[in-house]
């Protein structure tokens, strides 16, 4: 047993977005045993939760192309959102569309759009891989053909000339980015342009996460991020408790064991998740502390 002093984020695991979409997909399940459902992409980036989900017969698709010949039943819009074709598509199917969209997201979508109809180069700060991402960018692009994703301000130099024929420059966020990260590349972007519109469309609950975790790791030996590795806001919180304390990234409580001797000797150790990482996985992590 420890003596050890283990602290956990307030702000740790799923949420608000993330919890409506798994609550919402299990009860629809729950609700309707003899209907498919299916969803396009996975719900969160958790494999655990995904795992959950298939256990209950909820079927996760890459894209539309792998439904079924006259597929029925649900169709599951994730949290993530989606680009207006996949909309337009499914309308053509004998799916019910159910759209998880996060309203966070939505918000970040309407901006881009707004942006775009007023005549704007609309620059999205995020990762142009990510799924989040190729919904705003996508619903964007059906107003403009003005629009860039940009993840550093090194990128920036890549369309530099193209934005300074331009009069007006907005920027919308994807919602699980660093403030850091937007701040640099604004700062950029200001001598570029006359007019510079800024949505800062980072969710509440990501600012508070990233906050709290700092703060949590300024009286911290260790801090252990919970998340997976292709969860954006995980990766970010890594990424920043990184700059201030020795921080361990881990999906699974297993991976904990290549870090025996690093926990063992951790004094006060701090622990924050991801907003899609389930509550099983945080309390696994706290009872292996634990029981070291």
């Amino acid at each position: 047993m420890t003596n050890q002093n283990i602290k956990l984020a307030k702000f740790a695991g799923f949420c608000y977005g993330v919890k409506r979409a798994v609550d919402t997909v299990t009860k629809l399940k729950q609700d309707n045993p003899d209907k498919d459902v299916y969803i396009l992409g996975e719900l969160i980036h958790n494999a655990y939760v995904i795992s959950e989900l298939q256990k209950l017969g909820i079927i996760t698709l890459n894209a539309i192309s792998e439904l079924p010949r006259n597929a029925s039943g649900f169709c599951v819009i994730r949290s993530h959102g989606a680009a207006p074709e996949i909309f337009d598509a499914l309308k053509k199917t004998n799916l019910e569309i159910v759209d998880l969209t996060c309203p966070d997201v939505k918000k970040v979508q309407q901006k881009a759009i707004e942006l775009a109809k007023s005549g704007y180069y609309v620059i999205i700060v995020g990762k142009a891989e990510h799924p989040e991402v190729e919904a705003i960018y996508a619903n964007a692009k059906q107003w403009s053909d003005d629009v860039a994703v940009i993840n550093s301000k090194e990128q920036i130099q890549n369309i530099k000339d193209t934005l300074k024929q331009h009069k007006k420059i907005g920027v919308v966020v994807q919602t699980t980015q660093r403030i850091t990260t937007l701040n640099e590349i604004t700062a950029e972007l200001t001598p570029l342009t006359k007019e510079l519109l800024i949505y800062n469309t980072i969710c509440q609950s990501t600012s508070m996460r990233q906050q709290e975790a700092v703060e949590l790791s300024k009286g911290s030996d260790l801090m252990i991020v919970a998340g997976s590795k292709n969860s954006a806001n995980t990766t970010h919180l890594a990424e920043i408790l990184k700059n201030t304390v020795k921080t361990i990234h881990i999906e699974n409580v297993n991976e904990l064991d290549n870090y025996k001797n690093l926990i063992k000797n951790a004094g006060n150790i701090g622990i924050t998740a991801g907003a899609s990482t389930p509550q099983a996985i945080i309390d696994n992590v706290i009872k292996y502390i634990k029981e070291e």
